[in-house]
């Protein structure tokens, strides 16, 4: 086993991509409905305007994905593990409780999304179409454990799905590039535009994905590791192997996210109808023509599908982390389900719900990143991988800047400023 293990880590390209694939799947975060709500509202109502938010999150989203894959692979354990064996019962007790509703608003998002792409699609209304959306979890989460490749497999074609969906609508729109250029400079139009950008940048870093990658991780890695003894040259060779895994994830799904605000602002900005996910895909379909709307609604089914098998994958994570209890993934799943179908059929405005859901996530955000960073920069905990100064530095200023951009989100969003 050590041996094929240091076999399969010489930087060959072919056998540089067999490592790759974590990241991808935890990228599916990056591009779920919340993202979609958030990107096409940004580009319908200020255009190229917040494209530089876009640009900021997915560096800051690189950085953290990076920090949480490496605590992985050095402490072979996942974020919520570590910090259910330094927390007191009690304060692991209210921490999970926290997370789970991070967790429980992050499915209730994906869910919605997914029943709103089949509206979109084959006009099923929602309530139904939630549970097409969570019986088609359920099928992909039974790839999960030990077919964990094929698992990675299949959230790889859903974040395709999604890129073509996506991005083929910018073959039909056109683009001015001054405004694209003019969109990457830093700057704001009114409190609006600044409540709408705090929204992007809450819905790009999502909390559980960065519990799930410390744990994609470690369970993609962790036996080589065991293997070889916790070989510091083994390790170091899977830390620059997660970089480039990073690095492609996020410059994919950056690029679907841009995608999505560049889409809206070509053919969205100033038209009526587009305050909503299903408004802005029946004006996409009006303007681009039925078969864009279409490609939009499939990128769309994708990413709830994708999502919500992820968002269930690391709930699962955070409670066997926390509490140190694992119930079977299926279980959860069926359970995570019920709020969104009762949203659902409460009639709720399913747009209002994405929002809403994303206001809870900015609560959340703080208690993943500010542990992650603060563990990485252990010297006792990760040895000679700890942070070094300049990746700690970065980690400190994206760990302050959300903390106060999503806390200007919650006092902006409780004022009714929205």
């Amino acid at each position: 086993m050590p041996r094929t293990s240091t076999i399969t880590l010489r930087t060959s390209p072919h056998r540089l991509v067999a490592l790759l694939g974590p990241a991808f799947v935890a990228a599916i975060a990056y591009v779920d409905p919340g993202n979609v709500a958030a990107n096409v509202s940004a580009g319908a109502e200020y255009g190229y305007l917040l494209l530089w938010v876009l640009v900021l999150a997915n560096c800051m989203a690189a950085i953290v994905q990076y920090l949480s894959a490496k605590l992985g692979l050095v402490t072979g354990k996942s974020l919520p593990a570590i910090l259910g064996k330094r927390l007191s019962p009690w304060n692991r007790r209210l921490y999970w409780l926290q997370a789970e509703l991070v967790a429980a608003a992050t499915d209730l998002a994906e869910v919605i999304g997914g029943a709103l792409a089949l509206y979109i699609l084959f006009g099923i209304p929602l309530l139904p179409g939630g549970v097409i959306v969570g019986v088609l979890s359920i099928l992909i989460l039974m790839l999960q454990g030990k077919r964990q490749r094929q698992f990675e497999g299949v959230m790889i074609f859903m974040l395709i799905v999604i890129t073509v969906g996506f991005v083929g609508g910018l073959l039909f729109v056109n683009i001015n590039p001054a405004e694209l250029v003019a969109g990457l400079v830093p700057r704001f139009a009114d409190v609006q535009s600044l409540l709408l950008a705090t929204s992007m940048l809450g819905a790009t870093i999502m909390p559980h994905a960065i519990y799930l990658h410390s744990s994609l991780s470690r369970d993609r890695h962790g036996p080589a590791i065991e293997a070889s003894g916790s070989d510091p040259h083994l390790i170091k060779r899977l830390l620059r192997a997660s970089k480039v895994d990073v690095f492609l994830a996020l410059v994919l799904a950056g690029g679907v996210n841009i995608a999505m605000l560049v889409l809206a602002a070509a053919s969205l900005q100033g038209v009526d109808g587009t305050d909503s996910i299903d408004g802005a895909a029946n004006v996409i379909s009006s303007h681009l023509g039925a078969g864009v709307g279409i490609v939009f609604g499939i990128g769309l089914l994708a990413s709830g599908l994708a999502s919500t098998s992820v968002g269930a994958y690391a709930g699962a994570e955070i409670m066997a982390g926390l509490l140190r209890v694992r119930i079977p993934l299926l279980v959860r799943r069926v359970v995570t389900l019920l709020p969104a179908l009762v949203v659902l059929g409460a009639g709720i405005d399913p747009t209002w719900s994405l929002i809403i859901s994303q206001v809870v996530l900015s609560f959340g955000l703080p208690f993943a990143i500010i542990p992650l960073v603060a563990l990485t920069g252990k010297t006792e905990l990760m040895g000679k991988f700890v942070n070094r100064l300049p990746l700690r530095i970065a980690g400190i200023a994206i760990a302050g800047a959300i903390v106060v951009l999503n806390g200007a989100l919650i006092v902006l969003e409780l004022g009714g400023i929205a």
